[in-house]
């Protein structure tokens, strides 16, 4: 009988949560964590409390406030691009999470794209990374079709960088184009108005589905001060542009509100009412009847969260990793542990196990949903070689049989429609004389092709390191992943900042003596420390958030919930092209 057979797929454990290294990466891991938290909380405040308190003047909320009335009571919000510019714009004095917060959250139990300007950051003006991270939220929402708010208060670009805001492809303007691409292919996205929308900014609105516009707000495209300069026309701001006249004359706004409260009461209820939209099967779209109401396309089982839980704490997770970019190297570990505090019962069907091992390929279920896993090995491994010698694999490394395998898997999967999970900590593929004979140029190809035409999501979470073509293959930024997250002890870059040092050192060294210059060992030194130092800050995962690269930041206590929910928002999406790999290398 079919009910008699029982797989043995459940992950074991051998984690030693006794082990003094186990406690050191743990603590160290805590307090990296709590100071992280600090920041965070910091970035959260926006322009700080004199600008909150200028907000309330006015009668309106915090954009923080805001989102608290809008999102389901007791739901989490998964923020994205809270790192946004940090660090950047220090000259005018900083622009918090990019003066804008942007996210998933529940509103009228349906998951909601939100983007919501921060007045209290520079008065809602669109930086360069603004606007970055409101295309971002769009691209996310458009792969996935999730229905997307606006809660809009800002004054438009920022003047005084109005050249890396404006005009080209990324930049300002391809927030309306999304608007109405977003629209055409049945997008939901409604905009609340709840202070100033000026200028360029003032087309968004109109190019959504549905606006709402709060008493004392003004939706216009120059400002009463400009429309005197321009034509010489005196008016004020609520007859050229406020919410009575949009409702009574130009019939722009389709619900006025008298404050801001209402207002969100109004856009929870309008939420409430967005219907799920059904797809025909097609050539192009497979259904599942695994989802709810027979809409999905990717395989989901009933889910428990008690009965479905990994069988260990996600806690231990703390003391996989010295968090210290120094002792990186050291950082020897089974990935399996991971995997076995992030799927359902920690089981997993490992794919080609004893083949290609410095990288895992499995099938799971996360939140019942199924997943393809790729992830990097960080143990050494015993590999028959050509010779039919024992060689040692180094964990981290990809080496030609891991690549083989992962591109076989990652074009099963997409055979399959199953998402895939790409977990990282990879420090690049092997080279030297062995790999180049054995064809890991080929085979490179072959998983980056793999990676590249992959028509199911992919969803990235880097762990630990992801240097050079390990990035790419393990489907880096540049591959689309529909999320990018990161654990604090991730780092990004071409190499780490020991191997950058060491090779830019001896550049450097050669091209002082070459104009008759002798370094001395302590010179050598100090360029050795100023370059590893550049590099090592540049790697930290907070210098890529800012700039976007990384979704969020993410505790890995929080893994398993964080990929539940990006699971959950790829499921919106139900159609999926046609794979079609192309030329492989054979």
């Amino acid at each position: 009988m079919a009910e008699d057979l029982k797989l043995e797929n459940v992950l074991g454990s051998k984690l030693d949560v006794k082990a003094a290294r186990f406690g050191a990466n743990r603590e160290a891991l805590r307090v990296l964590m709590a100071a992280l938290r600090v920041e965070e909380d910091e970035i959260r405040l926006g322009g700080g409390a004199k600008a909150a308190e200028a907000q309330r003047a006015k009668g309106r909320l915090t954009v923080r406030e805001r989102l608290k009335l809008l999102l389901d009571e007791g739901s989490e919000f998964l923020e994205l691009g809270l790192w946004a510019a940090y660090g950047m714009y220090e000259e005018y004095g900083g622009a918090p999470a990019a003066g804008v917060v942007t996210g998933l959250g529940r509103v009228s139990g349906r998951l909601c794209m939100i983007v919501a300007n921060d007045a209290t950051v520079k008065a809602g003006a669109f930086f360069p990374m603004t606007a970055k991270k409101v295309l971002r939220a769009q691209t996310i929402a458009l792969e996935n079709r999730i229905p997307t708010l606006y809660l809009v208060d800002s004054a438009g670009v920022f003047l005084p960088l109005q050249e890396d805001v404006f005009p080209d492809t990324d930049d300002f303007g391809r927030v309306f184009r999304n608007n109405a691409v977003m629209s055409s292919l049945g997008v939901p996205q409604i905009t609340a108005i709840m202070g100033m929308c000026v200028a360029g900014g003032a087309y968004l609105p109109v190019m959504t589905d549905t606006v709402l516009m709060t008493e004392g707000s003004g939706l216009f495209l120059a400002g009463p001060s400009l429309v005197q300069a321009a034509i010489g026309q005196k008016t004020g701001a609520e007859e050229l542009g406020g919410a009575s006249m949009h409702s009574e004359i130009s019939g722009t706004v389709d619900f006025k509100e008298p404050n801001d409260h209402l207002c969100l009461a109004r856009l929870r209820s309008l939420v409430g009412k967005i219907g799920k939209r059904r797809v025909v099967s097609s050539p192009l779209s497979v259904l599942s009847k695994d989802g709810e109401d027979g809409c999905e396309v990717f395989s989901r089982v009933a889910f428990d969260a008690e009965r479905d839980a990994p069988k260990y704490a996600s806690e231990d997770l703390y003391g996989l990793i010295d968090p210290d970019p120094a002792k990186a190297a050291t950082n020897v570990y089974d990935m399996r542990e991971v995997i076995a505090r992030i799927v359902d019962r920690s089981e997993f069907d490992e794919y080609k196990a004893e083949f290609g091992r410095t990288v895992l390929c499995g099938y799971a279920r996360i939140g019942g949903r199924a997943v393809g896993i790729v992830a990097n090995q960080k143990t050494h491994q015993s590999q028959m070689a050509l010779d039919g010698s024992k060689r040692t694999e180094f964990g981290g490394v990809i080496y030609t049989e891991s690549a083989q395998k992962a591109a076989r898997f990652i074009m099963d999967c997409n055979q399959s429609l199953i998402p895939l999970i790409f977990l990282h900590d990879v420090n690049g593929f092997m080279v030297g004389k062995d790999a180049e004979w054995s064809g890991i140029i080929r085979a490179g190809a072959k998983m980056v092709s793999a990676v590249s035409t992959s028509v199911v999501p992919k969803i990235t979470v880097i762990v630990g390191g992801s240097f050079g073509a390990g990035h790419y293959a393990m489907c880096g930024k540049a591959y689309d992943p529909r999320f990018l997250f990161a654990w604090p002890t991730a780092r990004y870059a071409v190499m780490s900042g020991a191997s950058a040092a060491n090779t830019l050192v001896e550049v450097r060294v050669k091209q002082l003596e070459r104009g008759g210059k002798t370094i001395s060992g302590e010179e050598r030194k100090g360029i050795y420390d100023e370059i590893k130092a550049t590099y090592d800050a540049q790697a930290d995962p907070r210098y890529g958030a800012a700039r976007l690269w990384i979704d969020a930041i993410i505790d890995p206590v929080k893994t398993r919930e964080v990929l539940m929910v990006a699971l959950e928002a790829a499921s919106l999406n139900p159609e999926v092209a046609r794979f079609n790999p192309g030329v492989l290398q054979t």
